[in-house]
């Protein structure tokens, strides 16, 4: 008799989980945010990229060294206690829902191509997103088999328009039509380097994944690290080639004033048809994205609740074992985070949101590489993941950064309520 393997994932599956939680639909509107950084945003994302790397091989080490441990968020637990580690996970909860505001944004531009109304001034903007929300959270309300199902459809399809957009720019740059702007000057790099970094490395967020899930994998000691690197690496590639063409072959004010800006591109290079059909495959590219992050907005606090780290409130669940009160309590917040930035530009409000996502997960990076120190694990890389985790709070600016503290302390209370012993699934 022979039973299921415990550790089903191997190298390169490992590979594909790490790529796939990072290639997501925030890359779609990132164009318009960096394009006022011109080659700042270059530099921006080879700094990300070298962060996220330098974090990503921390993490894999601690997996290694603890591989009996269920995920890198228990990890920060287990070495800095368990109050630390609620509040590292109510912050990645906190990432999801934002998340979800952004992917919303980023879902309504693209829609707004074939429905002009839905972004015809901020505020039908803004309530457009808010409707794709409830739209996705009425769909995982109906229970995670049918929302899987369409998360199986709309995968493979956000890969299509990144690379259409690497294929044209290849062509552009064989035939040398269009002239690159000019280098700025070093200072210039310098002083807009922190803001690069703090958004770029909200399309890079989920290199973290192969850690998350090591006690799936096989061989986790080697295959996590290898995964981890080659996997970061790769989408970092990939996105530095897509969006730095768009930002580099295109007039800046035309990218920072578009709602579509890979439309944009493809319809500038090849034709309007073209553009159209790209952004068709981005606005259900999007549609995907926030349709699996609907479904683990709920998931996150819900782990935590059935371990006793959260009160029983969020642990309820309906007959079809859905966190009813945890989805809906995740959407109103990514609602009203989306409302907060409705008198905003769409550059502005997308720029606001991923900011901070990115800094409600940089507490959980923070605290990894705190802990890979305190155990004496992976110490270069860990002292290189807390310089750019730091680093990457100051390039956020004041306004995300404090917003992300205030929602993580909030983990506190929740913490003091919670119950003494894990919880048992109960319906609602």
């Amino acid at each position: 008799m022979t039973t299921a393997a415990p550790r089903p994932f191997g190298h390169w599956t490992a590979i594909a989980l790490v790529m796939g939680g990072m290639i997501g639909s925030g890359i779609f509107l990132m164009p318009i945010a960096l394009a006022p950084y011109g080659w700042t945003g270059v530099a921006g994302w080879i700094v990300s990229i070298a962060g996220a790397l330098a974090i990503g091989w921390t993490l894999a080490r601690l997996a290694q060294a603890m591989p009996e441990a269920t995920g890198a968020i228990a990890i920060t637990g287990a070495v800095l206690g368990p109050l630390p580690g609620v509040m590292v996970g109510v912050a990645y909860w906190v990432s999801v829902w934002a998340t979800n505001a952004a992917i919303a944004m980023a879902a309504t531009s693209y829609l707004a191509t074939f429905v002009p109304a839905l972004n015809a001034t901020p505020l039908t903007g803004a309530l457009a997103s808010v409707g794709l929300i409830w739209l996705l959270t009425l769909l995982n309300l109906a229970g995670a088999t049918l929302a899987g199902r369409v998360q199986v459809v709309t995968t493979v399809l956000k890969i299509a328009p990144l690379i259409a957009v690497v294929v044209i720019a290849a062509g552009v740059g064989v035939r040398g039509t269009v002239a690159l702007p000019s280098l700025p000057a070093p200072g210039t790099v310098l002083a807009g380097l922190g803001g690069a970094v703090a958004l770029t490395l909200f399309p890079l967020l989920g290199f973290e994944a192969a850690s998350v899930a090591a006690e799936r994998i096989r061989d986790p000691a080697r295959t996590v690290p290898r995964a981890t690197m080659v996997g970061t690496f790769a989408v970092g590639l990939l996105y530095i080639l897509v969006c730095s063409s768009i930002v580099l072959l295109l007039p800046a004010a035309d990218v920072a004033a578009s709602t579509a800006p890979f439309q944009l591109f493809v319809e500038r290079f090849a034709g309007v048809g073209g553009g159209l059909l790209v952004a068709a495959f981005a606005a259900i590219a999007a549609l995907g994205a926030l349709n699996g992050w609907v479904l683990i907005q709920g998931e996150v606090p819900l782990g935590m609740a059935r371990a006793g780290l959260l009160p029983r409130w969020f642990a309820q669940v309906s007959a079809r074992d859905v966190p009813v009160r945890v989805l809906l309590l995740s959407s109103t917040c990514a609602s009203l985070l989306v409302l907060s930035n409705a008198s905003a530009s769409l550059a502005g409000a997308f720029a606001f949101v991923a900011l901070l996502t990115t800094c409600s997960s940089l507490w959980f990076y923070l605290a990894a590489c705190v802990s890979a120190l305190v155990r004496r694990i992976a110490p270069v890389t860990a002292i290189l993941g807390i310089a750019f985790s730091l680093f990457a709070f100051w390039g956020a600016g004041g306004a995300a950064s404090g917003l992300s503290l205030i929602l993580m302390l909030a983990a506190i209370p929740l913490y003091l309520l919670r119950p003494q012993t894990a919880l048992a699934e109960q319906p609602a």
